[in-house]
């Protein structure tokens, strides 16, 4: 007889969902955590990726065992971290921290860090953490301000989503593109796997 599996996803981020769609899974649930990202004192954007997606997998944890219908899920939650050098920049809710960010970001190299992490059924924590290294153009202040004026860049780590406009900003990317999207798919879905979820069940639903 076949176990039924659960999947929470402790996100509500949108880009997240639809990565794990795309890998053909379909959380069961959607809760986001909401945890302080402000980072440590000192605390390196890699340190900061990994505690955050724990925090949130924990976090999302405890509310489901204080439900009184919970049962055992596969918890899944992770965290993306826009940096240049040690410099953590920030998910950007107002338009100087998005002209900041997108400033720094401009003719440089930065590095994209995701921390996922996955609390099994059984309680057991597993963690990953993956870099993807990413170049931009020099970007002109037009190009900036056209930019701005898009809205894409609101609530975005480092003032920018590259599944959209920016992605002409992108002169190389090294590593995973999913991951600088808000969810490193490989990664995801083989640690899912290497702890017996089935993530590969519905695909012999999909089409072409």
């Amino acid at each position: 007889m076949s176990i039924l599996q659960k999947l929470v996803l402790a996100s509500g981020s949108p880009r997240r969902i639809e990565l794990l769609q795309q890998a053909g899974i379909e959380p069961d649930r959607v809760l986001p955590a909401d945890v302080d990202e402000t980072p440590l004192r000192a605390e390196h954007p890699r340190s900061l990726a990994k505690r955050l997606s724990k925090d949130k997998a924990e976090k999302a944890l405890i509310s489901l065992k204080s439900e009184e219908d919970y049962g055992p899920a596969f918890i899944l939650a992770a965290d993306t971290v826009v940096a240049v050098g040690r410099r953590i920049l920030p998910k950007a809710e107002t338009i100087d921290d998005a002209i900041n960010c997108l400033g720094l970001l401009s003719g440089r190299s930065h590095r994209v860090y995701s921390g996922i992490c996955l609390i099994t059924p059984g309680g057991k924590l597993r963690q990953r953490l993956v870099e993807t290294r990413v170049r931009f153009k020099r970007l002109p202040r037009e190009e900036i301000d056209a930019y701005i004026a898009s809205g894409e860049w609101r609530g975005k780590a480092g003032g920018y989503a590259v599944q959209g406009l920016a992605g002409s900003f992108v002169v190389k990317l090294v590593g995973s593109y999913t991951n600088v999207v808000g969810l490193p798919l490989y990664e995801s879905v083989a640690l899912l796997s290497g702890e017996g979820f089935k993530a590969h069940q519905n695909w012999h639903a999909a089409r072409s």
